[in-house]
């Protein structure tokens, strides 16, 4: 696996996308049935594997998490898995999920002169989000042949308050654990 610059991952680059991927697969499955979509934790937790990871790491933790929920791993909303779940009124979300962290990612490595790390992270976070939505919700219409407003209704509405703290709770922790682990993963030990 390759970086950015095209040179492998490290060891310690590869734990930490495992690991990410493994804190999706274990928050994504709870979940609260509100109408056909559940709030679940899993925006949380590709929120903070784009922003802490980045783009590219952050979209390989998200990817193995949706290929294990696709071969039937129960790591979908309400432990459920499989390809099915895909194809249905949830899966454009889960689909979704791709161009989130991605987004959230570039967003967060982003530098811009004067404005906080922790802005363009908030920024990338909502944008991300409609992005998602957009995805979920075109999916949605296209399974249930709803009109866009009952479907925003469905799709979007009850999630805005839940996805509001996410983002605040992600943009707290994620510039500090982001340093963090930029620290461990690309800094050796001195012999």
């Amino acid at each position: 696996m390759t970086d950015e610059k095209g040179k492998l991952f490290s060891t310690r680059s590869m734990v930490f996308m495992a690991l990410f991927a493994a804190l999706i697969c274990f928050a994504a499955p709870f979940s609260i049935q509100v109408g056909p979509i559940p709030i679940t934790l899993a925006t949380f937790a590709i929120y903070l594997a784009g922003t802490v990871l980045g783009a590219k790491r952050g979209m390989i933790a998200v990817i193995v998490y949706i290929l294990l929920g696709a071969v039937g791993l129960p790591v979908f909303s309400g432990f459920t898995g499989g390809f099915a779940k895909l194809l249905g009124p949830t899966g454009g979300y889960i689909i979704g999920y791709v161009p989130l962290v991605i987004i959230a990612g570039l967003f967060a490595e982003m530098k811009v002169n004067k404005i906080p790390r922790a802005v363009t992270t908030v920024i990338g976070m909502i944008a991300a989000t409609a992005v998602l939505y957009a995805f979920g919700t075109a999916w949605f219409m296209i399974l249930t042949g709803k009109d866009l407003l009952s479907s925003l209704n469905l799709c979007v509405l009850p999630f805005l308050p839940g996805d509001s703290i996410k983002i605040a709770c992600t943009a707290a922790v994620s510039v500090p654990l982001k340093n963090k682990l930029n620290h461990i993963m690309f800094n050796t030990v001195k012999k």
